[in-house]
């Protein structure tokens, strides 16, 4: 099993997930937390098959799609590998590429 490291941006999203769904019911987000970081191990583990390749500020990335539901965007030619982004699926994600 390959590692992977979440840049703060990515914690900062986890965090903002989990806060969304925890104002409802903490249990769930606890629960839902396991998915995207499912997702982060899935890309360490094999970081070059995941589809959609592109470029962000002059950084080759790709993306996964978890459930769905989650967004990560990850650098594949890193090790460990970076995990840049973990975006909710509800939200525009090129708008949060560009911040």
């Amino acid at each position: 099993m390959k590692s992977y490291r979440l840049t703060q941006a990515a914690e900062d999203d986890l965090f903002e997930i989990w806060t969304f769904i925890a104002a409802d019911n903490v249990p769930e987000a606890d629960r839902l937390e396991a998915d995207p970081l499912n997702g982060c191990q899935r890309a360490a583990d094999r970081p070059d098959i995941w589809a959609f390749p592109a470029r962000l500020d002059r950084q080759p990335v790709r993306f996964l799609l978890v459930r769905s539901t989650y967004l990560i965007v990850y650098d594949p030619a890193t090790e460990p590998l970076q995990v840049i982004r973990v975006l909710h699926g509800a939200l525009d994600a090129a708008a949060q590429l560009q911040q």
